[in-house]
């Protein structure tokens, strides 16, 4: 932490030195003044949109900067002084609001200290090239452009140092996906923002310098609303996904199977009704335990997954009783599948610890299939009551059975 510590308050203190060294600022007070309001105006605004990400322990900010078009026109001494305004008042806006991280002082004098420096580095740039490509088609833009591009890396490096040395980046291949993941159209659009900026405020077309920053204020802002409507539904969908899974197998539950089935009422398709479950499971608990017995209940699940489509559905109805239902298949097919299933639950043991050693343990099930053409006569939850006798039925033959019921005509396999 020292030595974090120690690298941003070196940028800062650089910083600070190249701006005092730059000289004076480039314009009058008066006009000075007016650019800076505008810009803080703006910038404060930007604030409370929701552009910052955190990466590890640090907030990385992904608004659009201003500051390359203000260090044109100001200096670095403008710029230096602007920053300081602008990032003070972002650090007690976050403590205020309870949104700053533990860090965030250290953290405010790298966002003073690291864009103050590397657009010192564009001015510099600009300045000393500019006249080379004066004449030349959109040379102003290329250069701009160029320009905008290589401080953006340079921010990335100098954040990657410091991603460095909190721990935050372990492998070359990591630094090399952080810098990938700089989108080259934001590049654009901080460069074609701030050209037309410094063009306006050069000419003092005041007008255009506001309108250019509402417009683009308005933009982020839908954006911003857009992905936060996108964040509150990939939330909603997790937790409905919370809701419907059993924590143990991730399948299904109970309360997804109501719902499809619901779903599945009456929709004149042909679907075969299966409930299962595992012989003698209360014998495995009684044996063993209930981690082994929850080992078993997690190999049926998944051998009872393996055999099945994407069409199909699995769940877990009770502690070891699984719903299936199979869509797309005939008759034959359905039972065709069932004794498949049937057979790799007793040929295939589970294979768990019990006392410090591993235990083989061998177990079967039994299933109950009713199939049937869902429509107005026959509601689902019926035929899960006529395939639960099925089972039943299974049980009563000697478990590790198969018993279907193909609409009336009953069928023991």
């Amino acid at each position: 932490m020292n030595r974090l510590k120690g690298y941003i308050i070196t940028i800062f203190m650089i910083s600070l030195a190249v701006s005092i060294i730059s000289g004076p600022i480039n314009i009058d007070l008066s006009r000075y003044t007016k650019i800076f309001l505008v810009y803080l105006l703006f910038t404060t605004l930007y604030s409370h949109l929701k552009t910052v990400i955190r990466t590890g322990n640090v907030n990385v900010d992904y608004s659009i900067s201003y500051s390359f078009s203000f260090v044109l026109i100001t200096g670095p001494l403008g710029l230096f002084l602007f920053e300081i305004m602008n990032r003070f008042y972002i650090y007690f806006y976050r403590k205020r609001t309870g949104t700053a991280d533990e860090d965030e002082f250290l953290h405010t004098f790298y966002n003073i200290g690291g864009p103050a420096l590397l657009h010192t580095i564009g001015y510099y740039l600009f300045y000393e090239l500019y006249p080379f490509v004066v004449g030349i088609p959109f040379g102003f833009w290329g250069l701009f452009i160029a320009i905008v591009a290589f401080t953006d890396f340079l921010s990335s490096l100098l954040l990657l140092s410091v991603f460095k040395l909190t721990g935050n980046i372990g492998t070359r291949q990591n630094a090399i996906n952080f810098i990938k993941g700089r989108s080259i159209f934001d590049t654009l659009k901080m460069a074609l923002s701030n050209g037309l900026l410094f063009i306006f405020l050069a000419e003092q077309h005041w007008e255009a310098v506001i309108a250019l920053f509402v417009l683009n204020y308005l933009v982020s802002r839908s954006a911003a609303i857009k992905n936060q409507s996108i964040q509150h539904k990939i939330e909603r969908d997790r937790f409905e996904q919370m809701a419907y899974t059993d924590f143990l197998t991730k399948t299904h539950n109970r309360s997804y199977m109501n719902k499809i089935m619901n779903e599945l009422n009456k929709t004149d398709e042909n679907i075969a009704l299966i409930v299962s479950d595992i012989d003698t499971f209360k014998n495995i608990n009684d044996t063993f335990n209930h981690a082994v017995g929850d080992s078993v209940i997690q190999h049926f699940a998944k051998t009872l997954k393996n055999n099945l489509d994407e069409a199909d559905y699995l769940f877990r109805s009770g502690g070891e009783e699984f719903t299936i239902i199979l869509k797309n298949r005939d008759f034959p097919s359905c039972v065709a599948l069932l004794k498949q299933i049937n057979h790799e639950v007793e040929t295939n043991p589970v294979h768990a610890e019990y006392k410090g050693e591993d235990t083989t343990i061998y177990y079967t099930a039994s299933f109950g299939m009713y199939y049937f053409k869902t429509n107005d006569k026959l509601n689902i939850k019926q035929a899960y009551i006529h395939a639960d006798d099925l089972l039943l039925e299974s049980k009563r033959l000697g478990r590790n059975q198969v018993t279907v019921m193909e609409d009336k005509g009953v069928s023991a396999e």
